[in-house]
């Protein structure tokens, strides 16, 4: 990303960043609170339970201070992937440039309302380039995005039947899921996922992504929920929740395209996928794909969760696992969270390509340890549920 601000601003920003950072939750807590006041039609696209613990709050505020960063040029880390995976989620909600002056007013807004009179005209006009910076930049890759998804970003629901329901551990159900209408299935890659939006019975209507469960070819996409339980303050999974109460086969669904940005890197350098919980869904899609059309490439597969039990898809990753010329697979089971995996026990062939998917903690911990085995920064590659709270490379 190119995208420079002008020197006034530079320094404006420069000279602001610390205090907006120091403020940036609280910051990002009265834009939702604004937002959602000012259109409430933009409410589903929220996680409510987000809202609740404010981890929603927490990955507005980290994306704010990180985007900075790199606008002013004091970060190393590369933008592109994290504006990539943030304009393909946007992309599955139907996020369109009509959004982008909405949330703009409401953000400088809520800069103003925390940071009061620091907040100078010139401080004003210096954040609100910054917004739209980010803002365009957005924008442009979303619409690549909607081009590639062959989706209308006023229309980006379809109807899709439930075909098949499937019990995977005593938390975790599997549905199959077919267009109700003409349209072909859709392509999609390994790693990619889809949003599904539902009525809830209180009349809300909340969105929420999962990742494809099974490779391309197979004549339905798959999606593989972990029903998400309340845990201290925060409540229930309600998309979850619903869809394990009262989907049943034969019912229908909003769904939008596949998209996302992590997906599968074609070759024959060995695959590590690493995984913990639910994270193992992209895992199977990739698995499944390089069972079909190379087997013949190494694939070492870590999974961690509480027991075999709560493991999902483990019998189809053996059976996968048995097509393959080459294939390990190493698991670690601990009735109490957080779940772990030991990186320095685990085998890394030379120029490995590695995956990874699981709660955050989880993930920054195997990468770090993957770092320090000498594994290059460029060959690890992670998926989020959920808000990201701007790991633009997981530390």
């Amino acid at each position: 990303m190119s995208a420079v601000p002008t020197q006034q601003s530079a320094a404006v920003l420069r000279a602001t960043a610390g205090v907006v950072a120091e403020h940036a939750e609280e910051i990002s807590a009265v834009f939702y609170r604004r937002l959602l006041a000012a259109h409430p039609q933009l409410a589903p696209m929220f996680s409510r339970s987000g809202q609740v613990t404010g981890a929603q709050s927490r990955a507005l505020a980290a994306s704010l201070v990180a985007f900075t960063g790199h606008l002013l040029g004091e970060s190393e880390r590369p933008f592109d992937p994290v504006l990539r995976r943030i304009a393909h989620r946007h992309a599955s909600l139907g996020v369109g440039p009509g959004h982008y002056p909405l949330v703009g007013r409401q953000l400088l807004a809520a800069v103003a309302e925390v940071l009061g009179d620091a907040v100078t005209p010139q401080v004003h006009d210096a954040w609100d380039e910054a917004y739209w910076l980010f803002a365009t930049a957005l924008i442009a890759e979303e619409a690549r995005a909607y081009q590639r998804m062959g989706t209308d970003p006023t229309r980006p629901w379809r109807p899709w039947r439930v075909t098949a329901r499937t019990v995977a551990t005593p938390e975790v159900i599997s549905f199959d899921l077919v267009p109700t209408g003409p349209d072909p299935l859709p392509a999609f890659l390994p790693g990619q996922y889809v949003t599904v939006a539902v009525d809830l019975p209180d009349g809300g209507r909340q969105i929420r992504p999962y990742s494809l469960s099974r490779a391309p070819g197979a004549g339905s996409l798959r999606i593989t929920v972990r029903r998400v339980p309340a845990v201290g303050a925060g409540p229930e999974g309600v998309v979850s929740a619903h869809l394990h109460e009262q989907v049943k086969v034969g019912d229908v669904l909003d769904v939008s395209p596949p998209t996302g940005a992590v997906t599968l890197t074609p070759g024959a350098d060995p695959l590590v996928l690493i995984s913990a919980g639910i994270g193992i869904t992209p895992m199977i899609a990739m698995l499944g794909h390089t069972a079909r059309l190379r087997p013949q490439r190494t694939v070492v597969a870590a999974h961690a969760d509480r027991s075999p039990e709560h493991h999902p898809l483990r019998a189809e990753m053996l059976e996968i696992g048995a097509l393959l010329r080459n294939f390990q697979l190493h698991t670690r089971y601990e009735p109490h969270s957080p779940v772990q995996i030991d990186v320095d026990a685990l085998p890394l062939p030379d120029g490995a390509r590695v995956y990874l998917c699981g709660p955050l903690p989880f993930m920054r911990d195997v990468r770090a340890g993957l770092l320090r085995r000498g594994l290059s920064p460029d060959h690890i590659r992670y998926e989020i549920f959920g808000p990201d709270p701007w790991a633009g490379n997981p530390t």
